[in-house]
């Protein structure tokens, strides 16, 4: 169930607190392809199905960017900020590729609030979202986003 905040503001009241989880999606090699051909990563850990299975991971594995890239996927499960102008996202202060994702495997997200403040005429929320594999005691990827809404105009 997808947390509303009905004012940017409210997202100060949950700093520190977990948001919940996205749902579960399917890492397939389609996917994977499909990110390959969108950004020229063609490596054969990726890609090449046959070679994979005799490398260092047993089977082909989603680019860390691709897990990344997913957030964007995930937090809208999570969390809706409302009430608001527009926002950008700002960024990601860090972001740790701690296990693989071989293809096959399910992933979802869970997000906390990091901190949430005014900065130049917005409010800056930093959440750090773990993208975990579905029986996998290490995540998939940890970042911290860096997003600000701007008020609505009066």
């Amino acid at each position: 169930m997808t947390l509303v905040f009905e004012t940017p503001n409210a997202l100060k009241d949950s700093v520190g607190k977990h948001l919940g989880y996205s749902d579960w999606l399917s890492i397939e090699q389609d996917r994977v392809n499909q990110f390959a051909e969108a950004t020229g990563d063609h490596q054969w850990i990726h890609v090449d199905v046959e070679r994979a299975k005799d490398g260092p991971f047993g089977a082909p594995i989603a680019h860390g960017y691709l897990t990344l890239s997913l957030v964007s996927y995930f937090l809208p499960q999570i969390m809706e900020v409302q009430g608001f102008d527009f926002a950008v996202n700002y960024g990601c202060n860090k972001v740790r590729f701690p296990a693989p994702v071989p293809v096959g495997s399910r992933i979802r997200a869970g997000a906390e609030v990091v901190s949430a403040e005014d900065f130049k005429g917005a409010i800056q929320s930093i959440v750090r979202v773990t993208v975990e594999i579905e029986g996998k005691d290490r995540p998939a990827c940890v970042a911290e986003t860096v997003s600000l809404y701007y008020p609505e105009k009066k």
